[in-house]
């Protein structure tokens, strides 16, 4: 937690807290990574002062389930389907990830994400072949000064079912709740593994004192019912966020309302990769207000601008059909509150983050708003949605510290990172290539499309 003093003066603030408010301009100040005030005419003597004059001031992102580890990976799975992304990441790349390969990609990702304004960030790490892949993914996080959420997902596979147990009892007293970097179980769950498993899984977490998140209605992989069976089984609570919903039946939603389950939705990845239309107004219908995450970098970007877009544009598409109130089920403001409060509250960290409110920890962005893409702002949850991007990102701050100012990213060696990072993927790359056919080896410029022989609905689903 930071000890310094900082005023950020003469903001506009888009808070998402109904007690804070909306203000054309105001003052924040922060003492000890906690908001102590907000008002106008704050003094604070030798506070650090941030002149916000022609700035937008909102709380930190929160993306609730990214797949951290193929962050070198960029754009290689952009053409790509869901069964292709599982033969080319799981069945190709991965098995060839060495454990310096997972901190590296952890480093590089949870820096970009912070670059963006993301201050929290699940890492749904499911490239965990050993315990030292483990450590080196929990590495690549606390290497990088923003919170994030270790989404402990060990012994996946399409389908996975070794036991989990001793390695993640092995890391629990490493990590604390008052820590930037916190431990979840990222469920291997029904979609992936046999229900004895999840059974036992979800125990260990209970008893562990951990979140949990899981995939569930996943395009074809995800139609056989996995949350009314975790249900069925006692295995869906309050503590539980479910990724994508897809192609879950109406009924299982209404299941996870009625727990207080929450939901995660990643419009791009949902719509590229053939999972369905995103469950976000079909969730809403069910009385949840779902989170939003990016998913996968291979395939698409890293940031929450283009997420909240299509996140808003699409459901709106969807609507269109229905009576003239029905396009006002979802607003630009809802969107924001999709990407931080509703993020925070299905990391169970909402009474901390997620809001600009007194009391709360300092995780806030600050956007340019003197970029011709934006000025003049008039409406601030709908410059955020539709025209702001990562480009606007001055300032960040989590828990009080400032981690990028004036645009400039603290705490990282980006050269260096990029250095280590591409030889990282070249060295994964030529481990694959050294085992195959010259006519077989696989290329990064959008040629090499998997064989997905093995990854149908029937193989990946446990019976």
């Amino acid at each position: 937690m930071s000890e310094q003093r900082i005023l950020i003066s003469s903001a506009a603030v888009l808070s998402l807290d109904s007690g804070t408010g909306d203000q054309a301009r105001a003052d924040i100040l922060i003492e000890d990574g906690r908001i102590a005030a907000i008002g106008t005419g704050l003094t604070a003597g030798d506070a650090h002062v941030i002149d916000a004059s022609g700035h937008l001031v909102l709380p930190g992102f929160v993306d609730t389930h990214r797949h951290t580890w193929q962050a070198a990976f960029r754009g290689l799975a952009a053409d790509w389907s869901l069964q292709e992304y599982g033969a080319g990441l799981h069945g190709t790349l991965k098995p060839h990830f060495r454990p310096e390969d997972v901190y590296l990609g952890n480093l590089l990702g949870r820096a970009e994400a912070l670059n963006s304004g993301i201050t929290t960030m699940l890492d749904w790490s499911h490239c965990l072949s050993t315990p030292d892949h483990t450590d080196a993914a929990a590495a690549g996080l606390r290497d990088c000064p923003g919170r994030s959420v270790f989404g402990y997902s060990g012994g996946f596979g399409l389908p996975g079912n070794d036991p989990i147990e001793a390695d993640l009892r092995r890391i629990r007293d490493g990590f604390h709740d008052d820590d930037l970097v916190t431990l979840a179980l990222a469920l291997r769950g029904p979609q992936y593994s046999r229900m004895g498993v999840v059974k036992d899984d979800v125990a260990l977490a209970r008893e562990l004192g951990l979140r949990v998140t899981v995939h569930g209605g996943s395009a074809e992989w995800g139609r056989r019912r996995p949350v009314g069976r975790m249900h069925e089984h006692g295995l869906l609570d309050d503590r539980t966020t479910v990724v994508h919903c897809t192609t879950l039946a109406d009924d299982e939603l209404r299941l996870m309302a009625d727990v207080g389950a929450t939901a995660s939705v990643s419009p791009d990845v949902e719509l590229l990769m053939g999972f369905g239309w995103p469950a976000t107004g079909r969730l809403l219908d069910a009385g949840i207000r779902p989170s939003l995450s990016i998913d996968d970098c291979a395939a698409v970007g890293g940031d929450m601008f283009g997420t909240m877009r299509t996140t808003f544009v699409t459901q709106r598409g969807l609507d269109t059909p229905e009576p003239s109130p029905g396009r006002d089920r979802i607003t630009c403001r809802d969107v924001v509150e999709f990407a931080t409060i509703e993020g925070a509250r299905a990391c169970g960290l909402a009474d901390r983050i997620g809001s600009i409110r007194v009391g709360k920890e300092a995780d806030l962005v600050l956007l340019r708003g003197d970029d011709l893409s934006v000025f003049p702002v008039n409406n601030l949850a709908g410059t955020v949605v539709l025209q702001a991007h990562p480009g606007l990102v001055d300032t960040v701050l989590v828990r009080g510290e400032i981690v990028k100012e004036n645009g400039t990213l603290a705490g990282i060696d980006l050269p260096r990172l990029r250095e280590r990072a591409a030889a990282s993927r070249d060295a994964v790359v030529d481990a694959v290539n050294a085992a195959r056919p010259a006519a077989d080896r696989i290329r990064l410029d959008g040629t090499w499309r998997p064989s997905t022989e093995d990854f149908s609905d029937s193989k990946v689903n446990p019976s």
